[in-house]
């Protein structure tokens, strides 16, 4: 049976990158050997590194502009202490959007005084917090583009001279923005991208060397720039199958036309919870994600038969996140169409029979 992946993350990847991927792991290239053995210091995976990172900057638009793209480890949870080791002086502006922004406040207030200009704690995440004011005096300023928890997704962003820090791990290379707005960017690859083990940091050099803190070789953003993120041991087959998918992304003709199919699945789901009395959308309106649709149903009696009837047709990781309880939908840009079809069918066969 076809199996239809709404899992938040590991998540579903291109079936052609998943196909490559596997050849690979028995013979890479033809060399005999897995990608799995080959060295790191090789030049089969120097030139992965090197497509990966230039393919991160030609499809975020910022090639020529400055900026470098580094592949690390330890996920997002160790970019929120690396932002302030390397950024944060006395005083940094932080948005609180849910779970992952509360973390990134928590290590930054290790390092200076952490102003959070807006949270929308006071409705358990459901909403996005709208005119703050980011203080001038601020090293940078910090949010969280999409919550992939609570399913709030940040439509607009502020316009400030500040460096802007940005966390987009739940919706890197979904829709198109001006990237040039933000000094960092970092992502965990295992949304959008690949399999978890390695995290996207995209730098605007000219933001480094401002602290005066001595900062350990392995958390200094410029010791990773200067050895063009092979600083130490990456995370080869993470790196490669993000490059495979940002290959998959480019020939699917970019970032605007893979927002034109996330936007045609957003809507589908969201109309469907809007017009089906069994359910209730969890976040303000305006702010919905289109990559992570969270709902809960108005009948706590029919919980048994929806599980049981989204589970027989294959949908899988459909449980929302404890924080929210419900359901959660993570369509992430490899999720087809056609698997949101099934679910929003699934959904009117709840209400018809009820």
């Amino acid at each position: 049976m076809k199996k239809h992946n709404y899992s938040a993350g590991p998540c579903i990847l291109p079936q052609e990158v998943f196909q490559e991927a596997s050849e690979a792991i028995k013979d890479f290239n033809g060399s005999g050997l897995s990608i799995l053995e080959i060295s790191h210091r090789s030049k089969d995976f120097v030139d992965v590194m090197e497509e990966a990172r230039s393919l991160s900057l030609e499809l975020l638009g910022l090639e020529g502009k400055g900026y470098k793209a580094l592949f690390l480890q330890g996920g997002a949870s160790l970019q929120f202490l690396m932002v302030a080791y390397n950024l944060l002086e006395k005083k940094a502006a932080y948005l609180n959007t849910g779970t992952w922004a509360s973390k990134a406040i928590k290590e930054a207030k290790l390092f200076g005084d952490v102003d959070v200009v807006a949270s929308s704690e006071d409705k358990n995440f459901s909403y996005i917090p709208k005119n703050y004011k980011i203080p001038a005096d601020a090293d940078y300023f910090h949010c969280t583009s999409n919550n992939t928890i609570f399913g709030t997704q940040m439509k607009k962003f502020p316009t400030t001279n500040l460096p802007m820090v940005c966390d987009m791990s739940s919706d890197i290379f979904s829709r198109e923005l001006d990237f040039s707005k933000f000094s960092l960017i970092y992502a965990g690859a295992q949304k959008n991208m690949g399999p978890a083990g390695t995290t996207l940091v995209v730098i605007k050099e000219d933001i480094l060397g401002e602290v005066e803190r001595k900062i350990p070789s392995m958390l200094n953003y410029k010791v990773h720039l200067d050895k063009d993120s092979m600083f130490n041991t990456p995370a080869v087959y993470a790196v490669y199958v993000s490059m495979l998918t940002l290959r998959w992304l480019k020939a699917q003709g970019g970032i605007s036309a893979i927002e034109e199919q996330n936007k045609k699945k957003a809507a589908l789901i969201y109309s469907e919870i809007d017009i089906n009395p069994l359910f209730n959308g969890y976040t303000a309106v305006e702010d919905r994600s289109i990559m992570n649709a969270t709902f809960t149903l108005t009948k706590d009696s029919l919980k048994e038969r929806f599980d049981s009837m989204w589970k027989e047709a294959g949908v899988n990781g459909l449980n929302g996140h404890r924080s929210v309880g419900g359901y959660r939908a993570s369509m992430y840009n490899a999720l087809p169409l056609e698997s949101v079809q099934i679910l929003v069918d699934i959904m009117g066969d709840l209400e018809r029979k009820a």
